[in-house]
């Protein structure tokens, strides 16, 4: 049985497609530069791809289907067995679609606010849900999407370690992130200890010699849906409005896009991602911006 003339056409233009934008990035990659390496006309592209975004949004398609299949499948799971059928699907499914996720991750704002945008939301919604598990508090929500980065971001900044590999290390950090705490509460305080001072270390540049020694604010909140989006906007995790108000004056954020950051920030961000001390989702948490806006100047220097 031979194959459709038209599905294979279409099939080579997202592959030449998919090749030049990792050669030359989304944005300076022509429908005319795809016609050439395939001999086709411009017009002939245009067919398939009425609009040089239908190809982004093709090219991410398989990804987006794969990630629904795998939370349908997880739905009727009992709760431990849900939290980690979708862990381990979703970094087999990012590994599987190694070249695709590492374009969206840089052209993600370019998929827009369509129909696949919207179903990125609702996946990455789907997947913190079923992490967390029923009647989750702040802490097992906060978890569940630093859980959900950590069987992601690797994938994009490790490119030369086998898949084997990196699948290893990246289950053993999502087990640890979600271990028990301790049976005996001062079996911890030195953790948070450990952890203050790294941080404090790290963004000692934003604080000032006029600040009072405050306690600690209570971080924005930024979601796996948030870094879909590239444009969300934080919000402070439930429950926690109270603590915030407690510690820095009530300061709130207003609503909108989030800031970029300023040269002190990118260089503090740097430097935690550096040091290893901090993920991308703690970087972005500490600093009030999306994982989008650290992702970009952590690309770009």
């Amino acid at each position: 049985m031979t194959a459709d003339p038209a599905d294979d056409t279409r099939t080579r233009i997202l592959r030449a497609a998919l090749d030049l934008f990792a050669e030359h990035g989304y944005q300076r990659t022509s429908l005319r530069q795809i016609g050439e390496r395939l001999r086709l006309t411009k017009t002939a592209i245009l067919y398939h791809f009425p609009a040089k975004e239908h190809l982004l949004a093709a090219l991410v398609e398989p990804l987006v289907a794969d990630l629904e299949a795998l939370l349908d499948s997880a739905q009727t799971q009992p709760t431990e067995q849900a939290r980690w059928t979708v862990l381990e699907g979703w970094l087999d499914v990012m590994l599987t679609h190694r070249r695709p996720l590492g374009m969206l991750f840089h052209d993600i704002a370019l998929i827009g606010r369509g129909d696949t945008y919207h179903r990125l939301m609702e996946v990455a919604m789907r997947a913190n849900d079923l992490i967390a598990g029923p009647n989750a508090g702040r802490r097992e929500r906060v978890l569940a999407v630093q859980a959900v980065g950590a069987c992601s971001d690797p994938v994009v900044f490790f490119t030369d370690v086998p898949d084997e590999v990196l699948r290893a290390d990246m289950l053993d950090g999502a087990r640890r992130l979600l271990a028990p705490l301790p049976a005996d509460p001062a079996a911890a305080p030195h953790l948070d200890a450990a952890a203050g001072a790294r941080t404090d270390a790290a963004v000692g540049s934003r604080t000032t010699a006029t600040a009072p020694p405050p306690t600690r604010e209570t971080p924005t909140h930024v979601s796996a849906r948030d870094a879909a989006s590239g444009s969300a906007t934080p919000t402070l995790p439930a429950g926690a409005a109270g603590g915030a108000a407690s510690g820095a004056g009530s300061r709130r954020r207003r609503p909108g896009r989030p800031p970029a950051l300023g040269r002190e920030q990118v260089e503090a961000a740097r430097r935690m991602h550096a040091a290893g001390t901090h993920s991308v989702d703690a970087i972005a948490a500490e600093l009030g911006v999306s994982r989008a806006t650290v992702y970009r100047h952590l690309t770009v220097q």
